[in-house]
């Protein structure tokens, strides 16, 4: 194998500059696409179909190749904005394990959507009771944003949180409630149980409204980030996700794995600490960087 230091996007700048159409650039090209998580099966189908492309379209260069490479990509993508519905109460509960910075994304979300002229009357709901911490830090973004946060004391009961969250929202008339969750691992059976709890305290009480459960997922975690993925959409159904702490050194090829193999679309991406530091996930940006075109 070559190129073992260099990250994906790296590795695929570096073999398609030999753009060389043979046996061991295609042994090569798949063992990097593996390396990148982007996961055996997806990677040994993504190159026979490159293969098929190649032959059937008399591609010749390594322009050409890396082209082709980036449209098959491109259809294994999902790509779907995440935005509220007006007239309606929305309500987003964010879900991800420890880590992850579900809280810092649920600042960012509230900032972004009231930058952009969006959704203006947002309350903050203080789900991970968990940890004090967690409370504090909701807190601290609801005054730094000057929105209302609803909490109780940590280790009450989430879904009592919840309930109280959507009963303040009708009685004040906000648009949007974003929802903080705990950091549930994702082999704690038991803590995804009471997710599902959560679920059911949300479905019975949003009636007409706009319900949508958010996974956030850590874009250099690799492999595990599908694992996850699998855990909360069986437990509660994930309607979207959001890629934090991506920048074009990250090991974003999981992307590809969960959006093939899941069906589900990427919202949002992360890309720093700032309240700005968060855009809508682009496709055409994400694959070249993916494949070292950017």
């Amino acid at each position: 194998m070559i190129l073992k230091k260099k990250g994906l996007a790296g590795k695929l700048k570096e073999l398609f500059k030999l753009g060389k159409n043979d046996g061991a650039f295609f042994e090569d090209l798949e063992e990097i696409l593996i390396e990148g998580d982007i996961g055996v099966d997806t990677s040994v189908r993504l190159v026979e179909e490159l293969k098929e492309r190649i032959r059937r379209d008399k591609l010749k260069n390594n322009s050409d190749f890396l082209d082709a490479l980036k449209d098959l990509l491109m259809s294994c993508l999902k790509i779907e904005p995440l935005l509220p519905e007006p007239d309606k109460l929305n309500l987003f509960l964010i879900l991800g394990v420890n880590g992850v910075g579900k809280t810092t994304t649920i600042a960012k979300l509230a900032y972004y959507y009231r930058k952009n002229g969006i959704i203006r009357s947002i309350l903050l709901s203080a789900g991970d009771t968990f940890r004090a911490a967690a409370i504090d830090q909701l807190v601290l973004w609801g005054k730094r944003l000057k929105l209302p946060v609803v909490r109780q004391s940590p280790g009450a009961d989430p879904g009592a949180v919840i309930f109280d969250s959507i009963t303040s929202a009708r009685a004040k008339g906000a648009e949007l409630v974003l929802v903080d969750t705990a950091g549930r691992l994702h082999n704690k059976a038991h803590l995804v149980r009471e997710l599902v709890k959560i679920d059911k305290v949300v479905t019975s009480r949003i009636g007409g409204g706009n319900y949508k459960k958010i996974l956030v997922l850590d874009a250099t975690t690799g492999q595990n980030a599908m694992r996850q993925a699998e855990v909360f959409h069986e437990a509660v159904g994930v309607d979207s996700i959001i890629l934090a702490k991506y920048d074009s050194t990250a090991r974003g090829g999981i992307v590809i794995t969960i959006s093939k193999n899941l069906g589900l679309p990427f919202s949002f991406m992360g890309i720093g600490e700032k309240l700005d530091s968060i855009q809508l996930f682009d496709k055409d940006s994400y694959l070249e960087s993916l494949i070292g075109r950017q």
